[in-house]
């Protein structure tokens, strides 16, 4: 058992693998992550179904048996991936009964190609939700403009969510006000508010991916002293705007009746630029009432040489700020980065889901 992730699970922060794959399921690799390494939950997105159907044949039965029923590929899909994720949901269902619901959660994300449809994105969360058919399962929808009324059209009839691609501070203050809206309506509903979780992923390590190439397009001293600062930067300062609803009267009525916090979650936390750390994004970001999901090759790194210290957020806001000013200074645009990276976010998983049905469709043609 690693010393290093029982000591990040202890510091409040709750370890998700963010990987799944059917290989990984039958082998009984999860089991063995969950009880060796602390994993407490599941993140999948169509990049990681795609590289999961693309290589052995743990899918050839079910490949087989879908092509013999003439399913469609879009159809074929959505059953191959809602089947993985209820497995995993049964894996997980130990941790979710021993945290009163709050971990033991596997995310499944909506059809990526919604990402500005509204309605749309609602249709297929609720059939998602229904398809899935497990307690500890979370619907990941984007926080698009478009995804924020999604967001708390789900929530109100129990759906629980994970919220992701969210980059920027001003849409993670909206996303928290969807998800609050969200309860309220769910409140209205009759509902039981403690059955429905939510947390919000915060994209880390693309921020500094695109802020660092900016800085060195700008060249100077002052920029290139920048390159590092901008991701850790952003997400402590997401973490003070929870802290700050956190505080606020409408979430103490919330709370009151039953509710569970949308917690953030550090998402894309594996380290892209080799000369940084490859545990980065996991040391400067633990704080209690956190979730981090981490690639097996970064969860593997914590586990080995991880420098977990104590609270690496909430003592650092006044740095947060600084570099956050500092990069103003030197010319870095942050809406257009962020706006950037929203762009970008969608653009990748929609390749990844045609990605993913062309490979399904090669698939069924062959089965």
């Amino acid at each position: 058992m690693s010393e290093i992730l029982k000591s990040l699970s202890d510091q409040g922060v709750s370890v998700w693998l963010d990987d799944i794959s059917r290989e990984r399921l039958s082998s009984g690799n999860l089991e063995s992550l969950i009880r060796d390494k602390h994993v407490a939950g599941v993140t999948s997105n169509p990049t990681i179904f795609a590289a999961a159907l693309s290589k052995g044949d743990a899918y050839a039965a079910q490949l087989h048996d879908l092509a013999v029923r003439g399913v469609d590929v879009e159809e074929a899909v959505r059953a191959i991936t809602t089947y993985d994720i209820r497995w995993a949901a049964d894996v997980l269902k130990p941790v979710y009964d021993a945290t009163g619901g709050v971990d033991g959660r596997v995310s499944i994300e909506v059809d990526p190609r919604l990402a500005r449809e509204t309605e749309k994105t609602v249709a297929e969360a609720r059939a998602l939700w229904w398809m899935v058919d497990r307690p500890n399962q979370l619907i990941k929808i984007p926080a698009t403009v478009e995804g924020l009324p999604a967001i708390t059209r789900a929530l109100s009839e129990g759906i629980s969510v994970n919220v992701t691609l969210i980059f920027s501070l001003e849409r993670y203050r909206a996303v928290m006000d969807a998800w609050l809206t969200g309860l309220e309506r769910a409140r209205a509903n009759g509902l039981d508010l403690a059955g429905i979780e939510s947390v919000a992923s915060f994209f880390v390590s693309r921020v500094d991916t695109e802020v660092d190439k900016r800085l060195e397009k700008i060249g100077t001293p002052e920029a290139k002293a920048l390159k590092g600062k901008a991701a850790i930067a952003n997400a402590r300062l997401a973490f003070a705007a929870f802290e700050d609803v956190m505080n606020s009267p409408r979430w103490q009525a919330l709370k009151a009746a039953g509710a569970h916090p949308q917690r953030p979650l550090w998402a894309s936390t594996g380290t892209k630029d080799p000369s940084y750390s490859d545990t980065l994004y996991v040391d400067e970001l633990v704080t209690a009432g956190t979730v981090n999901t981490m690639p097996e090759k970064t969860l593997d790194a914590v586990a080995d040489h991880g420098r977990i210290t104590g609270d690496t957020i909430r003592p650092s806001y006044e740095d947060a700020w600084n570099a956050m000013a500092a990069l103003k200074e030197v010319g870095i645009d942050y809406d257009d980065v962020v706006r950037v990276l929203e762009e970008e976010g969608v653009e990748k998983f929609e390749a990844s889901w045609k990605e993913l049905l062309a490979t399904v469709a090669a698939e069924l043609r062959k089965a």
